[in-house]
């Protein structure tokens, strides 16, 4: 049977991947960009990569937590992926 840290552990390493999956999609639409956007476009999904690589080792700090420390890194990393999922989404609307 899984742990609640396992089962926490779970779902949080499939939001991250299933926003990455997204930023994948939204980032090969940069070639449907007007060539006067495909500038900002691509500062703005550089940023957002910056962000994904942030909570992907966060999330691996996450993960190799003792116990005692758990449940001060799930805030941390709830932080971190809430960032992550608040700049995608705005980046999201905008295109």
């Amino acid at each position: 049977m899984k742990t609640t840290r396992d089962q926490y552990t779970s779902k949080m390493k499939d939001q991250l991947d299933e926003l990455n999956v997204k930023l994948d999609a939204i980032e090969a639409k940069a070639g449907e960009v007007k060539a006067d956007a495909i500038e900002a476009y691509n500062v703005e999904v550089k940023k957002l990569r910056a962000q994904s690589k942030a909570a992907v080792d966060k999330f691996s700090e996450f993960k190799a937590a003792s116990e005692e420390n758990w449940d001060k890194m799930t805030a941390k990393m709830e932080q971190v992926r809430d960032a992550f999922v608040s700049s995608f989404n705005y980046f999201k609307s905008q295109v």
